[in-house]
């Protein structure tokens, strides 16, 4: 079911008569980022909610877009629902947005319910928003520290290192073990610095030009899971954002199977899509979802305990719901956690990176003094 832009009103609508203000945030760039959709999402939502008809709405929006391109986008986007595409359609032929988006954008059109969409996909992207405020603040400091620890040892091997081993070759005497790795370091330093940064310049490419194939995006998100710590907050953000999904398609009372298809094709994280297959072949043959579930690792044993339960008393949607206020609580604490944990382990680092260096150079110099005396 779509929209049928013949049954709306036309009035004309203005800032006073609806009582919103429309601000400088729909002054979209080049690229459509997740503030820009959050106030766009909110402020079409708000002028359907009073009763604005969508063409109506997408007017006001490009009125007040002062970017010529974004205001051709939505031009765009409302020439091609009044030629008879559905709102769906019309996102899918912008390329401005995500199937996440989309296939809800599609739920609501056909359940009539687009505004409450439009109000989820809202809540989604503040939550999205607010979850990388915490992670960039959060490791703002560490990388900080970080990249200042790398331009001290590279200023420590080219140019302190150097001046220490001018003085000992004049001595000619013999030198510690740990004072011959750094002096070897010390000479073949550019060739490390430029190794490393290969190497780092290298995956970029190499995930660049991998990242669609099922067998690099298994491989990744392994590797991401079994990171200490760290994997076990990235699978919950996406635990948290597939039971996001099943809520709001349960909500507007799309069938499971439909709601786990479309959920598959939302989330973006490969073993959950993988499982998500598997699942719904299980729920087709007549299994529960608990016994689907169960069978594969990537969902924890509390949220498949949890589906049981809102199986039993059918509230399936209400309990994904629950499900998703429960993960977003578990990975703002997880997210602050970080922090706390990061920033003493990269000084002990920073501190030890030091202190070898600093030792293995001067402890020859205690030696030299002592033939100096003598």
């Amino acid at each position: 079911m779509s929209i049928n832009l013949s049954t709306y009103k036309g009035t004309t609508v203005t800032k006073k008569e609806t009582g919103f203000s429309f601000s400088a945030e729909l002054s979209f760039g080049k690229k459509f980022t997740d503030k820009k959709k959050l106030a766009f999402y909110r402020e079409l939502g708000m002028l359907l909610k009073a009763g604005v008809d969508f063409k109506k709405a997408l007017e006001i929006l490009h009125r007040q877009t002062k970017n010529k391109v974004d205001a051709q986008m939505l031009m765009e986007i409302k020439n091609r629902i009044v030629g008879g595409k559905t709102v769906y359609e019309a996102l899918i032929a912008s390329g401005k947005f995500s199937p996440y988006e989309y296939y809800s954008i599609q739920i609501g059109e056909e359940t009539n319910k687009l505004s409450e969409v439009l109000e989820e996909l809202q809540k989604y992207f503040a939550s999205k928003i607010q979850m990388r405020r915490q992670i960039v603040s959060v490791l703002t400091y560490p990388v900080i520290v970080l990249l200042v620890t790398v331009l001290v040892l590279y200023f420590m091997l080219t140019k302190v290192v150097p001046m220490f081993t001018s003085v000992f070759r004049q001595f000619n005497s013999e030198l510690p073990k740990s004072t011959q790795y750094i002096i070897k370091l010390s000479n073949h330093s550019g060739l490390f610095f430029a190794v490393l940064l290969g190497i780092i310049i290298s995956f970029m490419a190499l995930h660049f030009v991998l990242q669609k194939k099922d067998s690099y995006r298994l491989a990744m998100s392994t590797v991401v899971i079994r990171i200490p710590y760290f994997g076990e907050l990235v699978k919950k953000i996406y635990l948290a954002r597939f039971c996001q999904s099943m809520s709001l398609l349960l909500t507007s009372k799309t069938q499971l199977v439909e709601s786990l298809r479309l959920t598959s094709k939302m989330v973006g994280f490969y073993p959950i899509e993988k499982s998500l297959g598997t699942i719904i072949l299980d729920v087709t043959k007549g299994n529960t979802l608990t016994e689907c579930f169960r069978k594969h690792n990537v969902y924890e044993d509390r949220m498949v305990s949890m589906i049981d339960v809102a199986e039993q008393v059918n509230q399936l949607d209400a309990m994904f719901e629950k499900l998703t206020e429960q993960y977003n609580e578990d990975i703002s604490h997880r997210t602050k956690m970080i922090g706390v944990v990061l920033e003493p382990a990269i000084i002990i680092i920073i501190g030890i990176i030091v202190g070898v260096i600093m030792i293995s150079m001067y402890a020859p110099m205690f030696d030299l003094s002592k033939i100096i005396r003598n």
